[in-house]
């Protein structure tokens, strides 16, 4: 080993689903939404030439707009690159004691990957048998709270009430609520922020909103988190946004009924896939997601996966304890779904 390798940082990194090059493919592994952006979105122009000039530092179209959608001040709104670069900036901001961080075993797995980057010590208190958050196990001492509400990977959404009894055994930590799904189903905190000066709602334009390629993420919360949220962005890196994303993001925000009617859409898709599949034999948990988390008794997840695979069909296949038998299964069209339902009646 080289002397300098004895200064860096190691870390296990997060590994995102796989971005198959082939064409002709049926994509459901990474919780893309299948129909396009708002036509809003599509047909927003604007003068490419000014690509040359910085972007609004404040992104303060993009987040006026999110303001106003949600009826809270501008100064609760804190936005970046996809909500990634959000939660790693509340990470960096607000988990600094010596004290564990709490966030569920079964989750997104990039909080313990952001934990370790930046040294924060965490535990992980492990779901329940039926894959449900345990609230008490957050009543201990800690340095802070994270809950993704839906949960992923089990798609599994708890309500307002369960995040407010979490609020009232935390009120000395500053505790977020990873809210990527919620739009198909689940229930928002975000009414709970006037009353915890301490929570953050973290949302993205990644799911719901069809934006994935334009990485646009938001939190919102009392003016002070925000603040310190935007004074250690402003010590990183001024300019997160893009000019394009904050123009485009704040179209998307405009159309409402377009994007209602993309989510209901989705909505509908999941729970006929759902019966479905459970026709065949398949354990699916409830879902408030654009995806479900489901196993089979009989037939490996693995071998499912697999067999998908080679037929153009990508899910997302966890190879960790407890959830090594089950697949992730991303809502695609209705087309989409009846081809790989038929796929999965073939390999039963």
């Amino acid at each position: 080993m080289s002397a300098w390798e004895a200064n860096v940082r190691r870390v296990d990194p997060y590994v995102p689903g796989e971005q198959p090059k082939e064409k002709d493919i049926i994509k459901l592994n990474t919780n893309e939404n299948p129909y396009p952006p708002s036509p809003k979105v599509l047909a927003k122009a604007f003068e490419l030439e000014k690509l040359r000039l910085y972007p609004d530092d404040k992104a303060t179209l993009l987040v006026d707009e999110i303001a106003g959608y949600h009826g809270i001040k501008s100064s609760q709104v804190f936005v970046g690159v996809g909500s990634d670069d959000v939660l790693a900036m509340a990470f960096m901001t607000f988990f600094n004691s010596e004290k564990s961080i709490l966030f569920p075993d079964i989750t997104y797995s990039f909080y313990d990957v952001w934990a370790e980057l930046f040294g924060i010590p965490y535990e992980r208190p492990a779901l329940d048998d039926s894959f449900n958050i345990n609230a008490e196990d957050y009543y201990k001492e800690n340095g802070g709270v994270v809950i993704a509400n839906p949960n992923a990977p089990t798609g599994i959404a708890r309500p307002i009430s369960f995040i407010e009894d979490i609020l009232k055994h935390n009120q000395d930590v500053v505790v977020i609520v990873d809210e990527a799904y919620v739009d198909f189903g689940g229930e928002s905190a975000l009414p709970l922020i006037d009353s915890y000066d301490n929570l953050l709602v973290v949302r993205t334009f990644s799911k719901s909103r069809s934006m994935a390629g334009l990485r646009i993420g938001y939190a919102m919360g009392s003016e002070k988190l925000i603040k310190y949220m935007s004074d250690v962005k402003f010590s990183y890196n001024s300019y997160t946004m893009n000019m394009p994303s904050i123009i485009l993001g704040a179209e998307s925000i405009k159309d409402d009924k377009y994007f209602k009617e993309t989510v209901a859409k989705v909505v509908k898709t999941r729970e006929w896939f759902k019966t479905e599949v459970e026709k065949i034999g398949f354990k699916v948990l409830p879902s408030a997601t654009n995806f479900i988390f489901m196993s089979h008794d009989k037939i490996s997840a693995k071998e499912i996966f697999d067999k998908a695979r080679a037929n153009k069909i990508f899910v997302r296949y966890f190879n960790k304890p407890r959830i090594d038998n089950y697949l992730r299964v991303t809502i695609g069209t209705r087309k989409d779904m009846e081809t790989f339902l038929e796929l999965l009646k073939n390999i039963i």
